[in-house]
C-alpha cells in the first residue's frame, strides 16, 4: 500500500502521477500555491481535531489538489508530504528569491526594527525580496508583497549558512519540542533533522522512519563522531560529538544535548535500544 503521507490518493481523487497506480473517480496534476501564514500544521484529515503530521512554513509551495468546507487538500513542494490545510492560509503562487536562515525573525510593518506589528516567523520561510533599505545602520530586504525583515537573517534561495548540520542544529537548543513542528517556534526530533540538512543545502525525508531508509550508511556504536544519526523506534538524534547527543525531545520538551549512554540508558528502560547508527554522505 502506498504511505499517505507521501502520495496523494482517495477514492474520488488523486494526484495525476498516480495513474494508473491507484484507482480514483479523477486524476488532477493540482494547482500551485504557497503558505501565507508564518506556520501551518498539516494534518492527515480536514478536522482540526486531527493530529499534527507536520507543518509547513511561510513562502513555502504546495500543489492544490482539492478544497472543500474552508479545507484544502495539498503536497508540499519541498519534501512530498501530503495532508490537509485550511484554505484562507494559501495565496496565489510567488518565486522566492530568499530563505530566512536565523532561528527566528520579524517581519517588520517597514524598515524599522521600531515598529510596532512585527510578525515572528521561521528558519526557512521563503521569502520574495524587491528591494533594500537601510535605517540606522541596520540592513533590511524589502517584501514584495509590503515589510522588510533584518538582511542579515536572509540569503538568497541556493546559498546556504553552513556546510555543518549540527552548526544549524545548536541554534535549536531550548526550542520547546513540538510533535509534528518544524520550525524555531517548536519542532520535533526528525524536523529537526531535516531542518540541519535543509540548511546545508541537503534536501531529506521529513519523519524518522522516512529517514532511516534514507541514510543507509551503516556504522558501529563505537564508531560515533559529529554529524551521525542515531535511530530509536520513533526517534532521531544526531551526535555532536562522540559523546553527545542532541535531538528535541519529550524528555525535556526541548531541543537539548544529552550525554548519548546516558540517553541510551534513559530510552532504553522506557522503550528500546536504538535500531541504527547512520552516517550521512555530507
Amino acid at each position: 500500500m502506498l504511505d499517505r503521507r507521501l502520495f496523494a490518493y482517495r477514492n474520488d481523487l488523486a494526484e495525476a502521477a498516480l495513474e494508473g497506480r491507484v484507482e480514483a473517480g479523477r486524476f488532477t496534476l493540482g494547482e500551485p500555491a504557497r503558505i501565507a501564514a508564518p506556520t501551518v500544521p498539516l494534518r492527515p484529515r480536514p478536522e482540526e481535531s486531527a493530529g499534527i503530521d507536520t507543518e509547513l512554513l511561510l513562502g513555502e509551495a504546495v500543489s492544490v489538489f482539492d478544497r472543500k468546507e474552508g479545507w484544502a487538500w495539498v503536497k508540499a513542494a519541498a519534501d512530498g508530504y501530503v495532508g490537509y490545510l485550511p484554505e484562507a492560509v494559501l495565496s496565489a503562487p510567488l518565486t522566492p528569491t530568499h530563505h530566512v536562515v536565523a532561528a527566528r525573525t520579524f517581519i517588520y510593518p517597514g524598515p524599522d526594527l521600531r515598529l510596532p506589528g512585527g510578525r515572528a516567523i521561521s528558519m526557512g520561510s521563503r521569502l520574495t525580496i524587491s528591494g533594500e533599505a537601510e535605517t540606522r545602520g541596520t540592513r533590511y530586504v524589502l517584501l514584495a508583497e509590503g515589510g522588510a525583515v533584518i538582511a542579515s537573517h536572509c540569503l538568497p534561495i541556493g546559498q546556504f549558512p553552513s556546510n555543518d548540520p549540527l552548526e544549524i542544529a545548536v541554534r535549536f537548543l531550548e526550542t520547546p519540542y513540538l510533535w509534528g513542528g518544524r520550525s524555531g517556534f517548536g519542532i520535533d526530533c526528525s524536523g529537526l533533522v531535516q531542518m540541519a540538512m535543509a540548511m546545508t543545502g541537503r534536501a531529506i525525508p521529513r519523519d524518522s522512519d522516512m529517514q532511516h531508509a534514507f541514510f543507509t550508511q551503516e556504522i558501529e556504536r563505537a564508531a560515533l563522531r559529529r554529524g551521525d544519526l542515531v535511530f530509536w523506534k520513533g526517534h532521531v538524534g544526531l551526535m555532536e560529538d562522540a559523546e553527545t547527543l542532541l535531538h528535541a525531545n519529550g524528555h525535556t520538551m526541548t531541543v537539548a544535548r544529552e550525554n548519548f549512554d546516558a540517553a541510551v540508558e534513559r530510552i532504553g528502560w522506557l522503550y528500546a535500544q536504538p535500531t541504527a547508527y547512520r552516517r550521512p554522505q555530507l
